[in-house]
This record gives C-alpha cells, sequence and structure tokens, in this order.
C-alpha cells in the first residue's frame, strides 16, 4: 500500500486487509475460477479488499500453490470491463501505468489523453518506477517510445516530465517567482509568436511550491490566469497537456474528480479512463478526488458510478470509490477543507472584475445617431450596423446616442429600434439600449406579470446584484411602473420563499469585512438547527445569507465547514426545497463565486434540446459590462470549450452576430 508523507494521512479508499492470509485468498480465488463459469463476487470481493502490496503477496502464494499465473487465469475467466478492472488492480502501480501507456503508442493512432494524465500527475519517484517497470516488462526504453510516437513542443514536454527530475525543495525564493513570472510574460503575452521552450523549462522543472506562487504572481501582474494564457498562446495536445501540468500543480485530486467527470457525463462512459483512474488513485487520494467532485459537481462520485456503470463492473468499482459522500457521517473534514480552499482561492475578491464591453474610443454620439437612422431609413434595415454600434459602446454611451436620436431627428430611437427589429436580436438590442437598473426592473415585471411566476429570474437578479444595483432598481421599477417593488413581490409570491426575495430587495446587506467571532456564531447559528425542523432552519438562514456582507459570509462558510464537516451548500439541498432551496443555493454561489455562478446559468441556457433565449440574453446584456470576462474564463475552466463556440453551436443569425460581440472575444 503506497505510504503518506511523513506527518500526512493516509487517503486511499483501500487499506490493508486485516488479518491478511496470502495462502488462504489464493485457494478462494482457484476454487472460483475452478469448473464451469466463475464466482465474480468471490473474485471482485478479494481483490477490492486487499491492498496492492497484498495482491502481489496472493499472486506470488497463487503460484506456488497451483503452479500457474493468477492474472493469466483471471484474464481467461473474465471479459471486457471488469476483466480490465480486475487486472489492471492486480498489476503493482508502476507496471499498470506502463501497461496504460504501452496500449497508448501502440497501434495505429496515439491515445495522447492518456499520456497527459499520466505523465502530468505523476511524482518523480512515480516516474523512476515507471520508466523501470516499462524497461522490464517490455525490453524496451520508454522514452525512445514516446519520441518514436509524438513530435513537436508535445514530444519534448513528455520528456521532460518523463525525466522524474522536477525540483522538490520547499523553499521557494521570491526573486525567482519573479523572474519566471516575467519570463513566463515574456515568452507568450508580450511576445510576437510563443517562446515554447520557457513554458517547457519553467513548468516542466520547477518544484510545486513555487509554482503556485508563479500562478499567483502571474494572474496579479498579468490580470488573467495563467491558464488564460497558455489557451491563447499553445494550441493542440502541447496547449492540453501544459493545462493538464497547471491543474496537477494547483490541485491533482481537482484534475482527477474532473478527468472522471467529463469520463461519465453525456451520452455513453470513457470506461478506459474510469477504470485507469479507479484504479491509479484508490490507494492515494481517493478521498480527496471523491469531496471535490461532490463539491464541484453536486453529486456524489459513488452516485455518478452507481448510474452510469451497471453488473460486477459496478460493484467493483463502488468498492474502490469506497463510501458515498451523500449518505449522513461519510464527509471527511481534511477534505473538505481542500473543497473550500478550493472555490475560496477563486473567489471575485481575488479577482479583478472586468466586462467585454468598454467606452468607445473617439466617441461620436452624433455620428452614431445619424449611422442608426440611415441603418433603419427606408426600405429594409441593416441589421450588422446597428449590432456593431450598439454592441461596441458602453451603456453610458448608448443614453447620449438616445438623447442626440431625439435632438436631431425628433424621434424616439428605442420606438424605431422595435419596429424595425424583431424577436430575439430585438430583445437583445433593446435590452442594451435600457439603462441596467430600468432593465433589471423590466425582467423582473415580466418575471411576475401574466400566469405564472418566472421564480429563477426573480432569484438570478435579486440574488446578485450589489446594494447600489437593488436600490437603483427600486427606484426604477417605481418610477417606470409606478407601484414599489416590494409591493409587487409581495402580491406576486409566498411563504418563506417571499420573505427572502423581500430581505434581498431592500438592498440593505452589510457591507463590512468579515468577523471572526461573528462569523462562528453565525455558523453555529444554522449548524444546531435540528434536522427536520424545516421552518426555524430556512429562518435561520434567511437572517444570515440575505444580510451579511459577502466578505463575512466566506467565513461562514468556512466555520460551517469545520463544525459540521458539510459544505453548506449541501445542507441547504439535503435540507430544503423548491423555490427557497433554489434561492438560498443562489446566494451561496454568488457569495463563493460569482462569475461561476453566472457561468453555469449560461451553460445551462444553452445545454441539451433547445436554448433558453430569455436566460441568455438577459445574462449576456447585464454582465457584459461588470464581469462577462470573468464568466467567460470561469465557463471555459469548468466546461472545457469557450463561450463563444457554446453561443456559436447553439444560436443562428444576427441573435447569434449580436451575442458573440458582448461576448467580446474567443478564448
Amino acid at each position: 500500500m503506497a505510504k503518506p508523507a511523513q506527518g500526512a494521512k493516509y487517503r486511499g479508499s483501500i487499506h490493508d486487509f486485516p488479518g491478511f492470509d496470502p495462502n488462504q485468498d489464493a485457494e478462494a480465488l482457484y476454487t472460483a475460477m475452478k469448473g464451469f463459469g466463475s464466482d465474480k463476487e468471490a473474485i471482485l470481493d478479494i481483490i477490492t479488499s486487499r491492498s496492492n502490496r497484498q495482491r502481489q503477496e496472493i499472486c506470488q502464494s497463487y503460484k506456488s500453490l497451483y503452479g500457474k499465473d493468477l492474472i493469466a487465469d483471471l484474464k481467461y475467466e473474465l471479459t471486457g470491463k471488469f476483466e480490465r478492472l480486475i487486472v489492471g488492480l492486480m498489476r503493482p502501480p508502476a507496471y499498470c501505468d506502463a501497461k496504460e501507456i504501452k496500449d497508448a503508442i501502440s497501434g495505429i493512432g496515439t491515445d495522447e489523453k492518456c499520456l497527459i494524465e499520466i505523465l502530468a500527475s505523476r511524482t518523480n519517484e512515480q516516474m523512476h518506477q515507471l520508466v523501470a517497470a516499462y524497461k522490464d516488462a517490455y525490453e524496451r526504453d520508454l522514452e525512445a517510445d514516446i519520441i518514436g510516437d509524438t513530435s513537436g513542443h508535445f514530444q519534448k514536454m513528455l520528456v521532460v516530465l518523463l525525466q522524474g527530475t522536477r525540483e522538490e525543495d520547499d523553499v521557494v525564493s521570491e526573486d525567482l517567482v519573479q523572474q519566471d513570472v516575467q519570463d513566463l510574460y515574456e515568452a507568450g503575452e508580450l511576445k510576437w509568436g510563443t517562446d515554447e521552450a520557457q513554458f517547457i523549462y519553467i513548468l516542466g522543472n520547477r518544484s510545486k511550491q513555487h509554482l503556485r506562487l508563479v500562478f499567483d504572481e502571474y494572474l496579479k501582474t498579468t490580470g488573467k490566469p495563467i491558464e488564460a494564457s497558455i489557451r491563447g498562446e499553445l494550441s493542440g495536445d502541447f496547449e492540453k497537456l501544459m493545462l493538464a501540468v497547471v491543474k496537477c500543480i494547483r490541485s491533482t485530486p481537482e484534475y482527477f474528480a474532473e478527468r472522471l467527470f467529463k469520463a461519465m457525463k453525456g451520452l455513453g462512459t470513457r470506461d478506459n479512463t474510469l477504470i485507469r483512474i479507479m484504479v491509479s488513485r484508490s490507494e492515494l487520494d481517493m478521498l480527496d478526488i471523491r469531496e471535490i467532485f461532490r463539491t464541484k459537481y453536486e453529486k456524489s462520485l459513488y452516485s455518478m458510478i452507481k448510474n452510469d456503470t451497471s453488473g460486477e463492473y459496478k460493484k467493483s468499482l463502488l468498492k474502490l470509490c469506497g463510501g458515498d459522500d451523500d449518505a449522513a457521517g461519510q464527509f471527511f473534514p481534511e477534505a473538505a477543507q481542500v473543497a473550500y480552499q478550493m472555490w475560496e482561492l477563486s473567489a471575485v475578491a481575488r479577482v479583478e472584475l472586468k466586462g467585454t464591453v468598454r467606452p468607445a474610443n473617439d466617441f461620436n454620439p452624433d455620428a452614431d445617431a445619424k449611422a442608426l437612422r440611415k441603418a433603419m431609413k427606408g426600405l429594409g434595415t441593416d441589421e450588422d450596423t446597428i449590432i456593431d454600434i450598439i454592441t461596441h459602446r458602453s451603456n453610458a454611451q448608448r443614453q447620449q446616442i438616445r438623447q442626440t436620436f431625439k435632438s436631431h431627428f425628433g424621434r424616439d430611437l428605442m420606438s424605431d429600434l422595435k419596429s424595425e427589429i424583431s424577436g430575439d436580436l430585438a430583445r437583445l438590442i433593446l435590452g442594451l439600449m435600457m439603462p441596467p437598473a430600468h432593465y433589471d426592473a423590466k425582467q423582473l415585471k415580466k418575471a411576475m406579470e401574466g400566469a405564472g411566476t418566472d421564480e429563477k429570474a426573480l432569484i438570478e437578479i435579486l440574488a446578485t446584484r450589489t446594494n447600489a444595483e437593488i436600490r437603483a432598481i427600486n427606484e426604477a421599477y417605481k418610477e417606470d411602473y409606478h407601484k414599489s417593488l416590494e409591493d409587487a413581490l409581495s402580491s406576486d409570491t409566498s411563504g418563506h420563499f417571499r420573505r427572502i426575495l423581500i430581505s434581498l430587495a431592500t438592498g440593505d446587506r452589510e457591507e463590512g469585512g468579515e468577523n471572526l467571532d461573528q462569523a462562528r456564531e453565525d455558523a453555529q447559528e444554522i449548524a444546531d438547527t435540528p434536522s427536520g425542523d424545516k421552518t426555524s432552519l430556512e429562518t435561520r438562514f434567511m437572517t444570515i445569507l440575505c444580510t451579511r456582507s459577502y466578505p463575512h459570509l466566506r467565513r461562514v462558510f468556512q466555520e460551517f465547514i469545520k463544525m459540521t464537516n458539510y459544505d453548506v451548500e449541501h445542507t441547504i439541498k439535503k435540507e430544503m426545497s423548491g423555490d427557497v432551496r433554489d434561492a438560498f443555493v443562489a446566494i451561496v454561489q454568488s457569495v463563493k463565486n460569482k462569475p461561476l455562478f453566472f457561468a453555469d446559468k449560461l451553460y445551462k441556457s444553452m445545454k441539451g434540446a433547445g436554448t433558453d433565449e430569455k436566460t441568455l440574453t438577459r445574462i449576456m446584456v447585464s454582465r457584459s459590462e461588470i464581469d462577462l470576462l470573468n464568466i467567460r474564463r470561469e465557463f471555459i475552466e469548468k466546461y472545457d470549450k469557450s463561450l463563444h463556440q457554446a453561443i456559436e453551436g447553439d444560436t443562428s443569425g444576427d441573435f447569434l452576430k449580436a451575442l458573440l460581440a458582448l461576448c467580446g472575444g474567443e478564448d
């Protein structure tokens, strides 16, 4: 069994089996494979309950007792995915990695994803063992085989990683950190073309601790994360490899949690990836992977495996997983802290918010007003000109254009636009022409008028706006509809949900920093509510989530984890339901990372059959001058495709052109 570093806790899901007897296990396996058919339950129960070290002893005992090779017998008796999994568990880890790489580079084509996953994630010691195992198993040199099957900068980085010579000193030189930041910046962003050699040297050799500081300083210096620069400067398999290296530097368990999720999401399962990770991490960091998986994807790894696989294959994977994190008492404090730090480090407070639409240089409202009038005059409409002007001006500049248009032509620009364009494009362009508070007021009004209420729109707006924005919305609502927003909410909603919305609509959230003592009291307040006492629980959550400042709530969430070993979002989803649950979850997600909240909303508006154009339009309009650039970065980080690509694949025509103009670029 793999040993944790000195002073570190063991984070694998598979342990040495107590009372282990290799001869007894060898006999049981022989009996399970004897005669017609095989007892797969007995095989999986033994092999998934023993550590790798113990499995090697079983192999030796089996050969001594029966003069046969256990792995060969298992291959003969089992088939398919179940066989691949069981045989993988029977190999020593380095030999298992060697077999995966051999398969990846054998035959026609290369499995680059497998090469990237293994070589980007292994430690120096694991890399040395892998090279030796490959030589022993195949009597070939691994480096030579990789060179023969890959090319270019991708090949060079693989060879660097294969050396297993990454620095391991925890003492970091601040001067060297600054030098590496400058070298990376000059090799990419500041250079015509890219100096790939600098990226390879620094990311392939520096220690993890050093590189984490480099990444932090790079963000401060350039205003963008290192991942964004890699995506902008590199391409193809080399880009994917470097991004994998960065992810593993930041958090190896998070990298594998993401790989597992992608292996099972959507139609079909990438079983080779699923097997490889479950086998290779079961004695290293499976508990950390599980925790991050549940926090990041709002479901347990166990439940996703259970729903995505079947038969003995499923049973074996679930044994390796080691437990269901949605079940009571299954949360692990150490990993809960890792999960908290994961989103705390990406919280908005640490990143400058940037929109994609900025004031146009050399702005001339007179020229714009005339160009818009010309675009709408006569037969037909020049939609391209309308889109180009309106999506490339700030909202303040658009208001100047409206005034100039009326002064010049005695006409209302909004009315003219309404008569000339229609459908999704009209909603988008007219939304951009409204002052932000009036736009939000209109969206709230639409959410409450007619039959039924659009609770999701109410939640999205009221749970994410600042105090100043909420107060401006209140004034705009009163001005436009001659009724207070509070009265409208009272008339159209009920119960705790109404109370939450009205509390948010006051725009009276505290705006100070965190208070540690108060944060502990607040965390205790919501942690102490007995399970099942729904009314009391909702009241306590509302009192705290709707009134405390964002920095303070982040501290409350951390203290809540320390007290309960649960993320507050998980507790809300478990204990509450309906609109109340959705409102509280939106507040928590907004506090954690508002751009990520909107990235998720955008993704959901475009996934599956059909597009939710209203949500898509509302977010693109309302966030274009606030944090749409940050939303873009969160989108590509989480969903492995750019917002630009998602919009391009899900919309069309002039609506598509306008959305892409607001999006501001391809990441």
